[in-house]
């Protein structure tokens, strides 16, 4: 098995970072134009069906970026643009790509999209993940063992105060407002919120995924979820990667609705649906979520 030491990992989170800024800016340059919409093969969302022309652009850029180390470390490739040649269960290391996370949001100039780029080993354990803002210009990463930052300067979250002086922030993203459930749920989790002792709730109803778990970082106390199901979708394993790292540097919450490890080389899909996935600030968020589900 190939080791990559401490400063191998350093490297490869700073060649990540030049390839996110650069598909960023890439992203930046055509946010005020009109871009190709084409349909792909997706899950059953609208989200996860649609790509443009800025998509693609910012994958070449990024692949440009990285080719050469997955060369020199043997790494492989998954990208959403690209179809899963499975290398990623053969190498000790893949590349787990999404060009531009939220291409829904970008294409109707909403805040919520983002470059997104992790460096996981087989087992599914994030190494490296760099997520770029190019709304904000806000650059987030982490790697592991050493931390998270945002804008390259260390991040630590800030310690929640008295929870009755606070909202709970719940992010999601549009296909929740379109579950069959969704006002009982919304309900369910206002009752959540004030017998934990919050005053209220909040939400945030945008977004692609990896901004929804910045934003849960971002407005603590916060989680963000989404509860397993039969059919194809729940994002998928390029959607996490890189914010799953963020998460456990940053000593938050992120695991499956069962509170296992995110199953982020999984082998028969790409596809998140079968555990769902679960974002949180601290444990007692994270567990009135998964009670929440279980009593559903």
């Amino acid at each position: 098995m190939t080791v990559l030491s401490h400063n191998n990992l350093v490297m490869l989170a700073n060649t990540a970072i030049s390839a996110a800024i650069q598909a960023g800016q890439v992203i930046a340059e055509h946010s005020k134009l009109e871009v190709a919409i084409q349909k792909k093969t997706g899950g059953e969302s609208l989200a996860s069906q649609v790509v443009t022309e800025v998509d693609l652009l910012c994958q070449k850029d990024i692949l440009k970026i990285l080719l050469p180390s997955c060369k020199e470390f043997n790494i492989a490739l998954l990208t959403e643009e690209s179809d899963d040649d499975k290398s990623r269960l053969e190498k000790d290391f893949f590349w787990s790509i999404d060009p531009l996370d939220g291409t829904l949001d970008f294409i109707e100039s909403t805040p919520g999209y983002a470059v997104s780029i992790a460096l996981v080993s087989r087992s599914g354990m994030p190494l490296i993940g760099v997520v770029y803002d190019p709304v904000e210009q806000t650059l987030y990463h982490a790697i592991k063992d050493s931390g998270a930052f945002r804008n390259h300067k260390p991040w630590f979250l800030v310690p929640s105060s008295v929870p009755e002086k606070q909202f709970l922030t719940i992010a999601s993203d549009r296909s929740f407002a379109q579950n069959d459930d969704y006002i009982q749920l919304m309900e369910k989790l206002k009752t959540m919120a004030t017998e934990s002792g919050f005053a209220s709730l909040k939400t945030i109803q945008h977004g692609g995924a990896a901004m929804n778990a910045c934003w849960v970082l971002e407005n603590s106390p916060a989680c963000y979820f989404k509860f397993p199901k039969p059919q194809n979708g729940g994002g998928s394993l390029w959607d996490y990667a890189a914010t799953a790292c963020l998460f456990n540097e940053i000593a938050a919450v992120v695991s499956d609705i069962h509170g296992q490890p995110l199953d982020l080389n999984r082998s028969d899909s790409t596809f998140m649906n079968h555990h769902g996935i679960l974002y949180a600030t601290n444990q007692d968020i994270a567990q009135s979520i998964r009670s929440l589900y279980d009593n559903l």
